[in-house]
């Protein structure tokens, strides 16, 4: 295969691995790879995994990227909380939540960072479009709740003033109805203290 053949067959891909090159080439020669990585036509993202140089590298690109190297998992947390607009500060590196062990992992194009919750938490988020692929993003009342649960620190109004929520953004983008279903899903009682707590914040804020 020649590598403008690979890049006309995976043109929309944002991100792409040995599996999707067999799709294409069934006896695909490996030391193509460390050719084209010499020319700089693509880039090893972790180990099995490329992005074209030419890539644009926005944020809707890194989180389709941040879900396919490290499965399952979806953006969450500071990461969502930005981008919904429940925090005021940008975030530096992806944030994640995932049923696999906590990690980072450093990339050329930035770090992505993921925070382990038990399978059955691995709920509360919807697909968006990016160029024809999907990503998995952490609904408002989600991505609220896995912060609140994954910082315990956070637990008065000093500190969810420290945060900076957004108190008006949160009381037009959140269901109550959802967040409490979610927050008992948790069945954690230290984290429906904290919850409830902030509420109070956010009513008063």
């Amino acid at each position: 295969m020649q590598y403008i053949e690979l890049k006309e067959q995976l043109k929309n891909f944002k991100i792409f691995n040995l599996n999707d090159i067999r799709k294409i080439e069934e006896d695909f020669d490996l030391r193509r790879l460390n050719e084209w990585q010499k020319k700089n036509y693509i880039k090893k993202i972790r180990q099995g995994f490329y992005i074209f140089s030419d890539l644009e590298i926005n944020e809707q690109a890194l989180f389709v990227i941040a879900n396919r190297i490290h499965e399952p998992s979806y953006i969450s947390l500071e990461m969502a909380l930005s981008f919904y607009g429940l925090i005021p500060e940008a975030v530096y590196g992806i944030t994640s939540v995932t049923s696999q062990k906590t990690r980072t992992i450093k990339t050329p194009i930035g770090g992505f960072t993921y925070r382990h919750l038990k399978p059955e938490l691995l709920f509360g988020y919807g697909l968006r479009e990016c160029d024809g692929h999907h990503y998995r993003m952490a609904e408002t009342e989600k991505a609220v709740l896995d912060y609140l649960y994954f910082n315990s620190k956070i637990k008065d109004e000093e500190s969810f003033m420290g945060a900076r929520f957004n108190a008006d953004e949160f009381k037009k983008r959140v269901n109550t109805e959802k967040f409490n279903k979610y927050l008992a899903a948790f069945n954690n009682k230290a984290l429906a203290k904290r919850v409830k707590k902030f509420l109070t914040y956010i009513e008063h804020a």
